[in-house]
């Protein structure tokens, strides 16, 4: 019999997922998992000419290669929630209409960096982004939910960024402690995240005249993003 395992991998490789992962998130508040125990992480990969042109400010390519990619994490998330139920299982794909962002705090309930380092994709940085191994922090994320008992991957509780300070020299927004996380610390012990908005929407009304928050620097100086770069150019 095929596992939903196998079933989830086939969706995810016909669909060019660049990684996903499944998570065991029973240690979470049940609460901040609405009633699931287990979360899928999938993550698609920025592309690699429009990261290595951001060095001075975020880009229209940058901006629209950003926008195409959250389209199609909400539409995997939902042909994930779909095959799930499919399967007999319950499941909620945690889209970007479904998400109630905290304004006040620019957080979520459940971010899909923590179903990420749950999943074993990689770690928080000092930047307070995802760092995955492959890709660095070129990455963006959408996670599901689900009843379904999936074989997990062990979870990233702390993280491997070491000495390096590469996104805390280049931040404009000096967001940056320099602070290493580790899970269940606090985002604001180590990162700012109204200062990094602000500077981010201040630099793509420069940029680009429009009124978000688009950056990159710390995405684009992370070694690990380089590494990608240099594989891949």
């Amino acid at each position: 019999m095929r596992t939903v395992e196998a079933a989830l991998e086939g969706l995810f490789r016909a669909e060019g997922v660049s990684l996903f992962g499944f998570a065991d998130l029973r240690a979470l508040p049940i609460e901040q998992r609405d009633g699931f125990d287990y979360g899928i992480s999938i993550a698609l990969s920025l592309d690699k000419n429009v990261i290595s042109g951001i060095a001075d400010g975020p880009t229209h390519a940058y901006y629209e290669n950003y926008d195409h990619l959250n389209a199609r994490l909400d539409a995997l998330a939902l042909k994930t929630e779909e095959q799930l139920k499919d399967l007999g299982f319950r499941a909620q794909a945690n889209t970007r209409e479904r998400i109630n962002c905290i304004e006040e705090q620019l957080f979520t309930k459940l971010p899909h960096k923590t179903v990420a380092t749950r999943a074993g994709l990689g770690w928080i940085g000092k930047c307070a982004l995802l760092v995955t191994q492959g890709y660095g922090s070129a990455v963006r994320l959408t996670s599901v939910l689900t009843n379904a008992h999936l074989n997990c991957a062990d979870p990233i509780d702390e993280s491997y960024c070491d000495e390096c300070t590469n996104c805390a020299d280049v931040c404009p927004a000096n967001a940056v402690s320099g602070k290493l996380w580790y899970a269940g610390l606090p985002r604001e012990e180590f990162w700012d995240a109204s200062a990094c908005r602000n500077a981010a929407r201040t630099r793509s009304w420069s940029n680009l005249h429009e009124q978000i928050s688009l950056c990159g620097l710390c995405i684009l100086h992370c070694p690990y993003t380089q590494a990608w770069l240099r594989r891949s150019m």
